[in-house]
């Protein structure tokens, strides 16, 4: 990447002595960058320099954007990466970036109510629908501003973002090409790390494979999934309390449409009771991934599971090793024959298996510490957490 950027370079550290940062890494999450998402600014704040989000300087109110581990080792969603992309397309090219994509990506597909302009120009305001908080209440002053364009400035409706899946659809059969070639949209989709992409993420089975991706900006949640040769959907939302509708509509469409993913499943499991002297060896705190853990606690006889920033779910015995929420369709499986604390748990859901290990007493201090700070920091700002365990 320091072989194109010219107006900042990624920091070099010892982790970019080891390997350096490449495009495909950044699109990809899986460069050891920084900064998962941002919170935006007051549609009456100062806006920082796209420099000074990269460096952390005020008024930018994210950290500085770096990269602490070896650069292809994991993968970890980083908006901070895709600021990174931001600035090299703009360095490389000498265009604006609302310019740059709406001449190579948004026009040629026909998108022609999207724009990438940040603070979005006045005259269009009155088509922008009012982002609500979890209380109901409207966020204050409108919609936040996002100068951090790539990970998190797109403007756009439905149908308009249909159409990009549409288009990706018809490159991945040959039939189009004004975007990506073929080639190119079959490398997008094909997974890197953690059913991740480039610049999107996977799922289904080798049968029916889909890409997918979530958005979420302060009152709005959204999300889009399409299957790479049918049927797709997307679902918007002008309220942080929107995941629950979209899961809520995507089950319905997927029931209706037949899809062999999403549709809602009965859960048809018989509950046993586990005595407290097996469950207590469940008790700790396990590593899913970078950033992300699931405590499991112990509250009044029940298993009780919460994965970082996110609501606590009960878990029910299906054996001595094994649990589901009732919330969801997931299992989490625990080793069997072991006498101490378990040393890991896996955990099953959308066909895919998660096993995350246990943390030393000393790290799982740290992360409930850590967890207790930014839930107090939530709570302060009348804000919560979004919806439970990844769907």
């Amino acid at each position: 990447m320091n072989q194109y950027l010219k107006t900042w370079k990624v920091p070099e550290n010892s982790f970019t002595e080891k390997k350096k940062v490449t495009l495909r890494e950044l699109i990809s999450h899986t460069a050891g960058m920084t900064v998962h998402g941002f919170p935006g600014y007051a549609s009456d704040a100062p806006l920082p320099t796209l420099v000074q989000i990269l460096n952390g300087e005020k008024p930018a109110n994210t950290p500085a954007i770096v990269v602490d581990t070896v650069p292809g080792t994991n993968w970890r969603y980083s908006g901070g990466g895709f600021v990174v992309t931001q600035l090299l397309l703009q360095d490389v090219t000498g265009q604006r970036f609302p310019t740059l994509m709406h001449d190579l990506v948004l026009g040629p597909i026909g998108m022609t109510l999207s724009t990438y302009e940040q603070p979005l120009p006045k005259e269009r305001m009155a088509e922008v629908a009012m982002p609500y908080r979890p209380d109901g209440k409207p966020v204050a002053g409108g919609p936040h501003v996002y100068p951090e364009m790539a990970p998190a400035g797109l403007w756009t409706t439905p149908s308009d973002l249909a159409r990009f899946a549409i288009e990706l659809q018809n490159a991945l059969a040959g039939k189009s090409d004004k975007v990506v070639s073929a080639a190119i949209a079959a490398a997008m989709v094909k997974p890197v790390l953690n059913e991740f992409g480039l610049g999107i993420g996977t799922g289904g089975s080798s049968a029916h494979p889909y890409f997918t991706h979530n958005g979420g900006n302060e009152g709005f949640q959204c999300t889009l999934v399409a299957y790479n040769s049918g049927d797709g959907a997307v679902i918007m939302t002008n309220s942080d309390n929107g995941g629950r509708v979209i899961q809520e509509v995507l089950r319905t469409i997927a029931f209706e449409y037949k899809w062999p993913d999403f549709a809602p499943r009965e859960i048809n499991k018989k509950e046993i009771t586990v005595e407290p002297g097996i469950l207590s060896r469940y008790v700790g705190v396990y590593a899913v991934g970078p950033g992300v853990n699931m405590t499991i606690t112990l509250e009044n006889g029940q298993l009780i599971s919460q994965m970082t920033l996110q609501e606590k779910v009960p878990l029910f015995a299906e054996s001595e090793n094994v649990f589901f929420p009732k919330v969801v369709v997931a299992e989490i499986e625990f080793p069997k024959g072991e006498t101490g604390p378990a040393t890991q748990l896996t955990l099953h859901q959308n066909g895919r298996d998660m096993t995350a290990r246990r943390l030393s007493d000393a790290d799982a201090r740290k992360v409930t510490e850590a967890a207790a700070a930014f839930e107090k920091r939530f709570k302060e700002a009348e804000l919560r957490p979004h919806e439970p365990w990844p769907r």
